[in-house]
């Protein structure tokens, strides 16, 4: 109560905060007098003046309010739109590196020009991060005008442009790019050769617009590049037949979760079987030696036993076709991952397709965590608060509408079924239709969206449907979602980042209507004439009630409710917001069927019947954070994970990075090459044993397997105190001058890129095997909470070593290669070939649509990542001429005419 009253006398602490933000505004309009009286050549002149002062040592806090009034004015002269004050406070805010809460319509995408300009001044580059490359390209296109005019370049990053195109967008001022295309280009950056390869700058500032959308509901699925694996077809089969060998009292399965566990009986069976089988290592199932069998093991156990034919999958023509569980449609062409489809398939006796091995992954949490100064928008993002801070260490700060808000939030109206609700919901766009009110209509999936059409063509309602795939079309049609008498229905996130206008879209229909028309009288008469027939109709519109904005369905995430409300009601106008629920909803099946809530309403609700009440919404609120707990700790969990992942990530990427800048990485490999000798010889005589204890055979074996050397270990063994420092010491000299040998035989500026190919190679080679053996880890950890052991904590310490181990096998492999192998430089000499490199897939899945959204099907169109290092000349003598070609891949037809493959002509190794 007291917290109340003090709120009512001081306001919130985010109101003081605004107000605090208003004096610095204050400062801002009081300059714009004496910005407004400058010519043009004056005021693009402000930035080099900006750019001088910083220079000087001003910092940009003491530049921002004579930066932002010059935007202020930029945008009037060349814009025709003047920053409000409240998208003054809400620049300011994205500057400081805060999330900025601003009501649908009251101008985002105007306000971010303002952060961005004050920070581009510094040539550190800044990111505008979209939902999609729609709203990339007008973006830029849109706001670019402005930078142009004070002499900054604007870039914009979309899919399938070529490599020097993003390169050269990255080198821009500002760019704008959907949040995929930048988490991708980072990955792929970290699989090139040479740096100059590299598209992205080091990070500096990014905005990110639709912030909860982004970094909330799309962190729940990471980024992932893959490419095929080797054929395992013959371990799946093993696995199967294996498993075909247990009965029903070996493992117990959860339905409801799809698990399958072995008992304490079935894993002894088990490793007997496998033991048979020669596919364990050692006898504990557990060991993390054979954590990839144990996957397998749980994915062929899922196959068998969880997933029913003709019911989770056909099989047709040979393969296995998923079902999908709520349309019963077949989805030709999806596979499911991690391995489950190829145990399928074995189950089914079919050809094993391999799977697909992740080649490089990373969440946007940890994406976007990598920027010195992160700041967002969105319309919804205050129910979010706390995870904002707590992932992100964001601060969410709600701007003030510019005009109050008009709009009437209504009661929702339950009905007992959804037959009752869609009847329902059907009669009032009707009654709302004949009056002209403009209805748009919130689904939650594109199958409702369809069901619904049918019920508004019984009512004879001429309506549009959208979903949320085909971003620009859409944008489109949502545009024209407030004209007189129209009837919209869309999945909740269709159209996102379009503002929907009362009597229509200027903008849109003038780009659509008169595009081809030429400058002249005739199209500012046709513009005049268009501008006058907006107008009357949002006056029909206004007094109709404006935007009527009906939802078919809670969502199980508050936000998203009330984005789709914020659709209505921009810039003051008048609108109407209204939810119609039925007990066959998902969220309230969630809630829960067999409560007292739900008997109720069973019991006391006629067929046909509605209720509605502020009780009712407060129990459906209470559902939605139920649900938001619940998604949140599934984030949070999937963070925990990946925080593992991303240190052993940034250590690989870095030691890339290193490697790359280097003029020469012979310490590395001379570094690498007395690890390897220390650790053989301290593995075959270790400290504290008598010669007579040393396994000498197996260290003379490993000495010619791994460094091609035949030490005399027998006879050293003649002498008299020699201890294993002596013996470690003189192989590693032997290899050493093998080493030297090696690489006298080419010029030097040869035998460093041979080094350093040799190197990034095999790191590259160890550290996919490494993420393929984490997800299978991270498939399998969960069974340690049945031994009463948090699976996380578990986790990091089995990944931990297997690092460890993963590092060890990089030093042993890139000895080997070097000690083993042959280099001349004479013409005759045939290399071996350089592993070639897939049309890598590039996936992350829409948690709206259940899709791929990454738009990157075919990865080899890109031009992706290549492996154009500059090689030794071995054919014609001479330089490469082509190697600095970014764009030239390896599978490519060689430049100079031969009809050979790159690869096999000026790009052979």
């Amino acid at each position: 109560m007291l917290g109340g009253f003090a709120k009512a006398i001081f306001g919130s602490s985010n109101d003081r905060y605004v107000k605090s933000i208003m004096k610095i505004v204050e400062n801002i309009n009081a300059l714009e007098v004496d910005i407004a009286a400058m010519d043009d050549e004056r005021l693009k002149g402000q930035t080099q003046l900006f750019r001088d002062r910083l220079a000087a040592g001003e910092t940009l806090d003491d530049i921002l309010p004579e930066a932002f009034a010059t935007v202020r004015e930029a945008s009037k002269r060349v814009m025709g739109m003047r920053h409000f004050d409240v998208q003054m406070v809400g620049g300011i805010v994205l500057h400081r590196g805060e999330i900025a809460e601003m009501r649908t319509g009251e101008g985002k995408t105007l306000t971010e020009t303002l952060p961005c300009y004050l920070n581009a001044l510094e040539g550190k580059g800044v990111h505008v991060v979209t939902v999609n490359d729609y709203l990339a390209r007008r973006d830029a296109e849109w706001m670019g005008r402005i930078y142009g005019f004070l002499g900054l370049s604007t870039g914009v990053v979309v899919p399938n442009i070529a490599e020097h195109d993003r390169r050269d967008a990255y080198a821009c001022d500002i760019t704008y790019a959907t949040n995929n295309e930048l988490g991708f280009d980072y990955l792929r950056d970290n699989m090139k050769y040479e740096r100059a390869q590299m598209v992205q700058r080091p990070f500096n500032f990014a905005i990110v617009d639709e912030v909860d959308s982004i970094l909330v509901d799309e962190a729940r699925t990471p980024l992932i590049i893959s490419g095929p694996t080797d054929d395992k077809s013959e371990l799946y089969m093993q696995v199967h037949a294996v498993v075909l060998q247990l009965d029903e009292g070996d493992y117990e399965k959860d339905e409801k979760s799809r698990n399958v566990t072995l008992t304490e009986d079935g894993t002894e069976k088990v490793e007997r079987m496998l033991e048979g089988a020669g596919l364990l290592t050692g006898s504990n199932l557990y060991d993390y030696e054979n954590t990839l069998v144990v996957h397998h093991l749980d994915q062929a156990l899922k196959a068998n036993v969880m997933f029913k034919r003709d019911i989770d999958y056909i099989v047709k023509d040979g393969k296995v076709i998923i079902i999908d569980e709520f349309t019963g449609r077949m989805m030709d062409g999806r596979r499911w991952s991690n391995g489950l489809h190829q145990a399928v398939e074995a189950k089914e006796g079919v050809d094993i397709e391999p799977e697909n091995q992740t080649l490089a992954t990373i969440t946007f949490q940890n994406y976007f965590r990598m920027y010195p100064k992160l700041s967002g928008m969105t319309g919804t993002a205050a129910t979010e608060a706390g995870e904002f801070h707590e992932i992100y260490k964001l601060n969410v700060v709600e701007i003030p509408t510019n005009v109050p808000v008009q709009r009437v939030d209504e009661d929702d109206q339950f009905y007992k079924n959804t037959q009752d609700k869609f009847g329902a919901i059907a009669k009032t766009i009707k009654e709302a239709n004949d009056r002209g009110q403009p209805v748009l209509v919130g689904t939650v999936s594109i199958e409702k969206s369809e069901l619904l059409s049918e019920f508004l063509e019984k009512e004879n309602v001429k309506h549009s449907v959208l979903n949320a795939r085909f971003h620009e079309s859409e944008a489109h049609i949502v545009a024209q979602a407030g004209r007189l008498g129209s009837v919209t229905i869309a999945t909740n996130m269709a159209g996102r980042g379009t503002d929907i206008q009362l009597g229509g879209n200027f903008e849109f229909r003038l780009n659509d209507e008169l595009r081809d028309m030429p400058d002249g009288p005739a199209r500012d008469a046709a513009i005049a004439a268009l501008q006058a027939e907006i107008a009357a109709e949002k006056a029909k519109v206004i007094e109709a009630g404006g935007l009527f904005v009906l939802a078919t369905e809670r969502h199980e995430s508050r936000r998203i409710d009330n984005q789709l409300r914020g659709r209505s009601g921009r810039q003051g106008d008048p609108g109407l917001s209204r939810f119609y629920l039925s007990l066959d909803d998902d969220l309230l099946r969630i809630f829960g069927s067999e409560t007292l809530f739900s008997k109720m309403m069973n019991s006391s609700l006629e067929d046909g019947e509605a209720i509605g009440g502020k009780w009712l919404s407060k129990a459906i609120e209470t559902a939605q954070k139920k649900v938001e707990a619940r998604n949140y700790d599934i984030r949070k969990q999937l963070v925990e994970y990946d925080n593992v992942m991303n240190d052993q990530r940034k250590v690989i990427y870095e030691q890339r990075s290193d490697i790359m800048d280097a003029q020469a990485v012979d310490d590395i490999i001379d570094d690498m090459l007395n690890d390897t000798v220390n650790n053989l010889v301290g593995d075959h005589c270790p400290e504290g044993t008598y010669p007579e204890q040393w396994n000498v055979e197996g260290l003379k074996q490993k000495c010619t397997e791994l460094l091609g050397l035949t030490p005399d270990i027998d006879d050293w063994l003649k002498e008299d105190g020699l201890e294993p420092e002596i013996i470690e010491t003189r192989i590693a000299d032997m290899a050493t001058e093998k080493f030297k040998a090696k690489g006298a035989v080419l010029d030097d500026a040869i035998w460093r890129q041979v080094e350093k190919s040799i190197l990034l190679q095999t790191l590259d080679h160890h550290w996919k095997e490494h993420l393929s053996t984490l997800d299978a880890l991270r498939q399998v950890i969960y069974l340690r909470a049945y031994a009463q052991k948090n699976p996380v904590n578990e986790y990091k310490q089995e990944a931990f070593g297997l690092f460890e181990r993963m590092l060890s096998a990089i030093r042993e492999g890139v000895t080997k290669t070097i000690a083993t192998n042959d280099f001349r430089a004479e013409e005759e000499f045939v290399p071996q070939d350089l592993p070639e490199l897939p049309d890598f897939l590039t996936t992350h899945i829409d948690p709206f649509t259940g899709e791929d959204d990454s738009d990157d099907i075919d990865a080899g169109s890109l031009g992706l990542v290549t492996t154009t290092i500059p090689r030794p000349a071995m054919v014609s003598g001479g330089i490469d001429p082509y190697a600095g070609d970014p764009d030239l891949r390896r599978n490519d037809p060689c430049p100079c005419g031969s009809g050979k493959k790159y690869k096999h002509c000026h790009g052979a190794f």
